[in-house]
């Protein structure tokens, strides 16, 4: 396995954190990385989507649950500088992506790093990154 950084969306997140079908790939995923040392990255901007999704469909507690369940599994969480913004806004007009979805895009962009994700919105941008898909 590569050792490039990954950059969860939250798509991925919220699969693994609920246990929808295919959350097994992302725990075998996170093993992996686990074993190889490699970065673990998700943005504060689809941090807050899982926060928001967690906290409307199960209430504050599964709210708190993910939370800790982000730091014990040692994401690094990524600030939103402003020329971040403006790269996400740049892709969110380009490939018309949900706009947490551009956040994303634009941080694997700028770290490098592969995107992990289910969200079948990333297919028309396989060209600008590598994409580890759940």
């Amino acid at each position: 396995m590569q050792k490039r950084p990954f950059i969860f969306d939250s798509h991925a997140l919220l699969k693994f954190f609920q246990k929808e079908q295919g959350y097994e790939k992302v725990v075998q995923l996170l093993e992996e990385i686990r074993k190889t040392g490699a970065v673990k990255y998700i943005n504060a901007i689809n941090l807050g989507e899982i926060i928001y999704t967690a906290k409307k469909a199960f209430g504050d507690q599964k709210k708190l649950e993910v939370l800790a369940n982000i730091e014990r599994l040692s994401f690094t969480i990524l600030s939103i500088p402003n020329n971040l913004i403006f790269q996400a806004a740049e892709y969110k007009a380009q490939y018309s992506i949900s706009y947490a979805g551009s956040f994303a895009l634009a941080s694997a962009v700028e770290h490098k790093a592969v995107l992990v994700t289910g969200d079948p919105e990333f297919k028309k941008m396989e060209h600008l990154i590598d994409i580890v898909w759940i």
